[in-house]
């Protein structure tokens, strides 16, 4: 497979459809809420990590696709409950109505619950890899980075931004949790899936930290930015609400010249890797130049 953020979206819309397929009888409705808000798209960056982590160590593409799928699931389903009106009350995601207006808040809730549940699941299944450790790992793994030490901590971090977020370190932590965490489990799932040593389990988390603050550096820039028709939702929020971020912190061109530093910081992490983890610096790069 030519490793492309295209080509990786591709094979994960088809991974997904196989492994979240719609049943007949009276739970249909809410698999058809996490189809929705899983197959809509989206820039799959995740996924991607997943298979280019994978790559460097030789794992068979259907294990890396596998695990790729379990970490969007997860995105997706913290997307729903994001969107949700007790939590950030939008409309629009990606272009598109969010679950809940899609359908209503009670399936959307069940849909996020749902997708969870499944993630979980396809990790511990013995197609996602022969070890019964490995897949311990993994699962260990993404559910300490999806948990209150990960990224439902930093949730709960950002409802009460407001009041415990006023400096850059608070910024930096409440993101890393929100955020960075699903980026580092995306970046060293593939090497646990390949068996790696822990150096170099340790360049990847090194690389998935600084890409992580690169992404939402840049997410806060195109909030302040972008164009909503690009975005596909509605910006401004953090702003309107109050919220500090790296833009309000720091202003627009010293919060660019942050993110393009913590990219450069991230190829650096791949030194020792050669030529075969130009994906990886190609999407650090990407991340920071993207329009959406």
């Amino acid at each position: 497979m030519s490793l492309t953020i295209k080509a990786v979206a591709e094979r994960m819309n088809a991974t997904l459809d196989i492994l979240l397929p719609m049943p007949t009888g009276p739970e249909a409705r809410v698999v058809e809420a996490m189809r929705y808000a899983a197959l809509d798209g989206g820039k799959r960056l995740r996924p991607f990590l997943v298979l280019a982590t994978a790559e460097l160590f030789a794992v068979p593409e259907a294990r890396s696709l596998r695990a790729a799928a379990a970490v969007e699931m997860i995105h997706c389903y913290s997307l729903i409950h994001d969107d949700l009106p007790c939590m950030d009350d939008d409309d629009l995601r990606r272009g598109r109505p969010t679950c809940h207006k899609a359908f209503d808040e009670e399936t959307a809730l069940l849909a996020g619950d749902g997708l969870q549940a499944r993630a979980f699941e396809i990790l511990a299944e013995a197609a996602t890899h022969p070890d019964a450790d490995v897949r311990c790992a993994l699962v260990r793994l993404l559910a300490d980075a999806a948990g209150s030490w990960g990224m439902v901590g930093g949730q709960m971090f950002d409802l009460r931004a407001q009041q415990n977020a006023r400096d850059l370190e608070a910024v930096i932590r409440l993101q890393g949790m929100k955020t960075g965490r699903l980026i580092g489990f995306s970046c060293e799932a593939g090497a646990i899936l390949g068996q790696a040593d822990a150096a170099q389990r340790a360049m990847l988390r090194d690389y998935a930290q600084a890409l992580g603050l690169a992404f939402q550096i840049a997410d806060d820039l195109l909030d302040v930015t972008g164009d909503e028709a690009d975005m596909g939702k509605k910006l401004g929020k953090d702003a309107a609400a109050g919220k500090v971020t790296f833009v309000s912190l720091l202003g627009v061109a010293e919060a660019r010249k942050r993110a393009e530093s913590l990219v450069a910081d991230a190829v650096t992490a791949l030194s020792a890797f050669g030529a075969a983890a130009d994906p990886l610096r190609d999407i650090a790069r990407f991340v920071i130049t993207r329009q959406n």
